[in-house]
């Protein structure tokens, strides 16, 4: 018999229009579309041509209409600054009103960019829904990136305007934005109009004369501007994700497509309704920000949590029990690396037990491979569902997720389990050609993508069909490896470049990683595969121990090696572990496999600008050298 999940999923694949289009009467249209799917100019496909919407409107002020007004719409919740503040739909609505006006008042209009370098606060919020409000396309920049990225991104954009803060709070580091906003537009060939820097109590930025406008009194002078209609098919967002040449790739989010997944995901996939309190864990210089803190709750009438803080050290690894007792929280949202990390300062969960959690319905984590270890420890301390999906900053919500709110599959641990309506999913081999279910591949999506994904690159249509087309014509590459199983569970094993070649044969380091993860003195753990003469390459791993493990580390290692020749076999090869203190991330928490692979090998490598402490490379170069690989820097 089948089930909500299987008729969705059969529709959106036999019917695209009908199904997406019906998903599309909940939202509110100036004006309806000509056409659901137009593929008159392939591989270029468009969501609702001819329809005319706000993105804004949709999100703030038809709650408003609606008669929520007085409902929270934001909670911003900050340990690092001790402050907790609540705006209502009403209150939300006047204060991005106003600043829409302030960005008129300096010029901006429909279709100009607005570049938005800010921390996790709400005014970033306001910022990014008041540039929804008049059709200019906002571009956020992750707050306290390096000077010369933020300039790279200023000249791909070319924004009239940037709005900024004095500052970043990271723990108890205060991260002085401005000097590196100054040094960012004198490297920039392209120079914004005007700056509008919010003042945090924390740093007291210096302006400059006639280019630099203070937040408050622009809002103290600022008239209210209205919501203007936009073309579906405008640009509502660029995102910029890095790229291998080390120019980064401007991905596009048009207003109609997105407004109608997003607001249809947060029911069908994450089981919310209007009312419930949903918190993504991440940051709005992320996808993960921009779809599920600011526009997928907005858009359903949520209460979202805007946090400024991290898992464990603002103050401890209980902040997030704290977070989801207090604000009565349904719905978290955030990467497995901050459950490793609330796990590895917390084994037992002991911190847990000070809270009420009788709210918390779902825990949903992505961003990067879900190891079965957590998965576990997180369902036993939580006792709630804790859902694996998979997706990118590309695709703007899940490929792959159990859509809790059509039906509830088993959880099959390793598997975001399967595709979401709207995606047709395969895996190919070397050759291009579908290969068997169970055996490791490229996972690539059929086109057209569904409503929501990129339509392309930021006036760059060309890198768009070389980056994710021309390898797999007719499909959008994932980049990912992995297998479809017999009953349709998909498996993300790595990246694409991540799988390895031992002796010939091919061979995932997520699999040996999940092997490393279920030991239980190991925190967090990597894998990648390094050159060698005879084999080609040969997995090394990395291990992060648990706090408060004496052991001798090379037990540990024994032990690790082990299991993998039991659990895997010989074939893989695993003879070289080394426990370090910590692994180099991303500020969004993904592990740099590909850096420490360089180190390794001894190979050029360009420092990805998103690092989150660079101090780190230098302990992995010295624990690499202690086992003969890299060097001791």
């Amino acid at each position: 018999m089948s089930n909500l999940y299987d008729k969705a999923y059969e529709q959106s694949m036999n019917d695209p229009d009908g199904f997406w289009g019906d998903v599309a009467e909940d939202c509110h249209w100036y004006k309806k579309w000509d056409k659901v799917l137009d593929d008159s100019n392939k591989p270029f496909y468009r969501w609702f041509t001819g329809a005319e919407t706000n993105t804004c409107y949709n999100a703030v002020d038809l709650h408003v209409d609606n008669g929520i007004g007085d409902q929270d719409a934001i909670i911003y919740d900050s340990p690092v600054t001790d402050t907790i503040k609540k705006y209502t739909y009403s209150e939300l609505k006047d204060i991005v009103s106003k600043f829409a006006g302030v960005l008129k008042s300096k010029g901006v209009e429909k279709g100009d960019r607005v570049v938005i370098y800010m921390p996790m606060i709400p005014q970033a919020v306001f910022a990014m829904l008041a540039c929804a409000r008049i059709g200019a396309v906002h571009s956020v920049v992750f707050g306290g990136f390096a000077a010369n990225e933020l300039a790279t991104r200023i000249d791909d954009a070319k924004p009239k305007v940037i709005v900024s803060a004095s500052c970043g709070i990271e723990v108890k580091k205060v991260i002085k934005y401005k000097p590196l906003l100054d040094k960012a537009i004198e490297l920039s060939t392209f120079k914004p109009d005007a700056c509008i820097l919010f003042q945090r109590p924390q740093e007291k930025a210096s302006m400059i004369d006639g280019r630099d406008f203070d937040w408050d009194d622009e809002m103290a002078a600022a008239s209210p501007a209205d919501c203007v209609p936009v073309k579906a098919t405008d640009p509502l967002y660029i995102l910029y994700t890095s790229g291998t040449t080390g120019q980064p790739k401007g991905v596009v989010r048009d207003n109609g497509g997105h407004m109608v997944a997003l607001k249809w995901t947060m029911s069908a996939i994450y089981g919310v309704k209007q009312g419930d309190v949903y918190w993504a864990a991440s940051d709005i210089g992320w996808v993960v920000g921009h779809s599920y803190i600011v526009y997928g709750p907005l858009f359903k009438g949520c209460t979202t949590i805007v946090f400024e803080g991290k898992p464990v050290g603002t103050p401890d690894a209980s902040v997030f029990w704290r977070i989801i007792s207090q604000h009565k929280v349904n719905t978290l949202f955030t990467a497995p690396t901050a459950f490793r990390a609330i796990k590895r300062e917390d084994p037992q969960a002991k911190l847990m037990a000070d809270f009420d959690l009788s709210c918390f319905n779902y825990l949903f984590l992505a961003g990067e491979r879900l190891d079965p270890d957590t998965l576990f420890w997180a369902e036993k301390c939580l006792k709630i569902p804790v859902i694996d999906h998979w997706w990118q900053t590309e695709t703007g919500w899940a490929i792959a997720a159990n859509c809790v709110g059509l039906h509830s599959f088993d959880i099959k641990p390793g598997s975001p389990t399967k595709a979401a309506p709207g995606w047709n999913m395969a895996v190919l081999g070397d050759d291009g050609h579908p290969i068997r279910p169970g055996e490791i591949g490229a996972i690539v999506a059929k086109l057209p993508l569904p409503p929501g994904t990129l339509p392309t690159l930021w006036q760059n249509d060309e890198r768009y069909k070389e980056t994710y087309l021309n390898e797999f014509p007719g499909y959008y590459e994932t980049a990912d490896a992995g297998f479809i199983d017999e009953d349709g569970y998909v498996f993300v094993m790595a990246r694409t470049d991540d799988i390895i070649n031992v002796a010939g044969h091919r061979l995932s380091t997520g699999g040996m990683e999940e092997v490393i993860a279920e030991h239980p003195d190991v925190a967090e753990c990597a894998v990648m595969g390094v050159d060698d003469k005879l084999k080609g390459q040969i997995p090394l791993g990395m291990m992060v121990l648990n706090a408060g493990v004496n052991r001798k580390h090379e037990d540990v290692v024994k032990e690790v090696i082990t299991s993998i020749r039991n659990k895997i076999g010989p074939v893989a090869a695993f003879k070289t572990a080394v426990v370090v203190k910590r692994l180099p991330k991303t500020r969004s928490g993904k592990i740099l496999r590909g850096t420490m692979r360089s180190i390794a090998d001894q190979k050029e490598y360009k420092v990805p600008a998103t690092i989150d402490d660079y101090s780190i490379l230098d302990e992995i170069k010295e624990s690499l050298g202690t086992i003969g690989y890299g060097s001791k820097a």
